[in-house]
């Protein structure tokens, strides 16, 4: 009898024990700080990379794409977006009856895909075996890792071979832009005079909009050097503007800035400030809202993957926008025809003004991340702090874009119309996203 009572005792204590080492790695591994963290890795990365806006908003897509992909493994109410963004078909699945850690082959995925499409590999590799290590200490079983690690890696090399259709490849050899005799057109802009960058980005396939032209906005204010014509009086309201900024208004500039290739001038040296980039701080932004409601690891996924669409589109269909109007920067206007001696605030990117890149993505992530937290939903910005700047506080995401918007003319480096169509092209575009893709199975099987 004693034996059997002491078998029963060592029995019970031998399940205890092991039903909290497998609660304690299970509970460990799915706390979102993973995903979150190397979403930030990419991010510090692309900065350190100085990626163009375009190219950063590429990188973002893809690699939370592939981070979704498996992260919806973990809870059955998520849909893939196999079949609904262009190009991308099956996605492969966990195999039947094995376990597996998906948060850590979700950070698989997103670490894989960002780490072929950034240059510093080396920078990747680092943080990716500190991650690695983190999640082996947490006590996942090692046939268990080693799986989900496959599963990962199988499902960003699927995501890479689909990222290897979009022209991406093929765009780098395009011809440069051709600089235009016509006062009406860009031209490049001091201090270092850059090429214009991307003047083929309407050439990528997008992802949920149907071509780059769908949301085309109204077209620019015709160009003219008459002081009673519309295109001088939007110039002038630049000019005027930037003469007379408050405190406030510079510190929104400078806040929303997010340009990477800002260079600096001394005497015969030129250097870069590296600085976020605009689909850097809504991901951000992003990340932000997930850890205020204390979002899953999966919900994180969901979340960064339909902002980083709404960023990578935004940005095809503004570059579409962009080369086609080809509007004179400010700055070169209102030194040939109003003050030589006016510079703007911010440093002018090297290409067209028309429309407002900010405006557009702005206006678009507002609306997908409304979609998904809710309006009203009140939030602290953090992301500027790493750059030397404090924090912004915003009533809505929609506040949040309006601001981003006018920044840029605040900076001095767009019109009034460029900012204005460009948040109405921006979220059109957003509300066109938010219809069309579902990630939820029930909302899926509704559609259907």
């Amino acid at each position: 009898m004693k034996n059997t009572v002491k078998f029963l005792v060592l029995s019970f204590f031998a399940f205890s024990c092991a039903s909290t080492e497998k609660v304690n790695w299970e509970t460990k591994a799915h706390d979102p700080e993973f995903v979150h963290r190397a979403v930030k890795q990419v991010t510090d990365v692309i900065v350190h990379d100085i990626f163009s806006p375009p190219v950063a908003s590429r990188i973002y897509a893809y690699m939370s794409i592939a981070g979704y992909e498996v992260a919806i493994h973990g809870d059955a109410k998520y849909a893939s977006l196999a079949g609904q963004v262009n190009g991308l078909e099956g996605v492969p699945q966990p195999e039947a009856g094995q376990q597996y850690c998906f948060p850590l082959a979700t950070a698989q995925a997103i670490l894989k895909v960002g780490r072929t499409l950034v240059f510093s590999e080396d920078k990747m590799d680092a943080f990716y075996n500190n991650m690695m290590q983190e999640f082996k200490d947490a006590g996942i079983p090692k046939d268990v890792f080693e799986r989900s690690v496959a599963y990962g890696t199988a499902v960003a090399d699927h995501v890479i071979a689909w990222s290897g259709k979009d022209n991406y490849k093929q765009s780098r050899s395009f011809p440069k832009y051709s600089i235009e005799d016509s006062p009406a057109t860009w031209k490049p802009t001091p201090p270092a005079y850059m090429d214009a960058v991307e003047p083929h980005w309407n050439k990528i396939r997008p992802f949920a909009i149907d071509s780059a032209r769908q949301f085309m906005p109204a077209p620019p204010t015709s160009f003219s050097i008459d002081r009673k014509s519309q295109f001088f009086k939007e110039a002038d309201e630049v000019y005027q503007m930037g003469k007379g900024l408050t405190d406030e208004q510079r510190q929104i500039a400078s806040f929303w800035d997010c340009n990477p290739f800002v260079m600096n001038v001394k005497g015969h040296v030129m250097f870069a400030t590296k600085k976020i980039s605009p689909g850097g701080h809504w991901m951000n932004i992003t990340r932000v809202a997930c850890k205020q409601v204390n979002a899953s690891y999966v919900q994180a996924t969901e979340a960064y993957a339909l902002v980083a669409i709404s960023l990578v589109d935004g940005f095809i269909s503004c570059w579409d926008e962009k080369y086609r109007s080809r509007v004179i920067r400010p700055e070169t206007y209102i030194n040939q025809y109003i003050d030589e001696d006016w510079t703007p605030l911010l440093q002018t990117p090297p290409f067209p003004e028309y429309t407002s890149g900010h405006s557009v993505i702005s206006g678009a992530s507002a609306i997908t991340l409304t979609s998904l937290f809710g309006e009203n939903f009140a939030f602290t910005d953090s992301t500027e702090i790493e750059f030397g700047l404090s924090v912004r506080s915003f009533k809505s995401f929609e506040q949040a874009a309006e601001e981003a918007a006018i920044s840029r003319m605040y900076g001095g480096i767009h019109y009034r119309p460029a900012v204005q169509n460009g948040m109405l092209e921006g979220r059109a575009l957003g509300n066109y996203i938010v219809r069309k893709l579902k990630t939820r199975r029930k909302e899926l099987a509704d559609a259907h």
